[in-house]
């Protein structure tokens, strides 16, 4: 069983990504919403694996793929609790939960439609099922660890955050691609940025 793999980050396409390690290029599905924390191509990176297998007799070996330990668990979670849910659409899941670990807990925990909505964009039906099957299971992934980056920034809680998605929403944007592009602008500004100026940094991502 492969824990992690660490190697040069080769390409990444459509969420799929490909890691070289000692000549050898390993295929990796990864959230696509995780894909601008990755460092740049031809840079090291660790990535912590779930093997999946599939095809006639289990001969074709699918690799999945997260940047920390948190959201590894949060997908093996999902993928393990959730009725109806294989590894494709645990995947998908994560693509829209690894926008922010710490919301999406707490939006399990006190059962909030709301934030799981608007902020993740899931459907009231999905939210439900989500709720019902992880409520009691997901206070054991330690979602504060200081190993997890993108959980420093609350976005229920943050009103310039809210502001600039809305703001992009109305240039045209899809929600959670605005999403996306917010939470990675502002982890790279300081508190006292204005709301014009995250705009204009989160059009870079874009």
């Amino acid at each position: 069983m492969i824990d992690y793999l660490y190697g040069i980050f080769n390409s990444k396409s459509k969420g799929v990504i490909t890691l070289e390690i000692n000549g050898i290029g390993y295929s990796i599905s990864v959230p696509l919403s995780t894909l601008p924390r990755f460092p740049a191509i031809g840079n090291l990176v660790k990535i912590y694996i779930v093997e999946n297998t599939s095809g006639i007799y289990g001969g074709l070996i699918c690799l999945y793929g997260f940047l920390t330990k948190e959201e590894r668990e949060m997908y093996l979670l999902i993928k393990e609790k959730v009725p109806g849910i294989g590894t494709k659409k645990a995947l998908e899941y994560m693509d829209k939960i690894s926008i922010s670990l710490t919301d999406f807990k707490t939006a399990i925990i006190s059962k909030n439609f709301s934030i799981l909505n608007k902020i993740f964009g899931f459907t009231k039906k999905t939210s439900d099922k989500l709720i019902i099957a992880l409520k009691d299971k997901i206070s054991t992934i330690n979602v504060y660890n200081e190993d997890d980056k993108k959980t420093k920034v609350n976005i229920s809680e943050n009103t310039i955050i809210l502001e600039t998605i809305a703001s992009l929403i109305a240039l045209g944007y899809k929600e959670q691609q605005a999403k996306i592009a917010v939470i990675n602008a502002y982890e790279q500004c300081n508190d006292s940025i204005t709301l014009e100026d995250l705009i204009r940094k989160s059009l870079q991502y874009l």
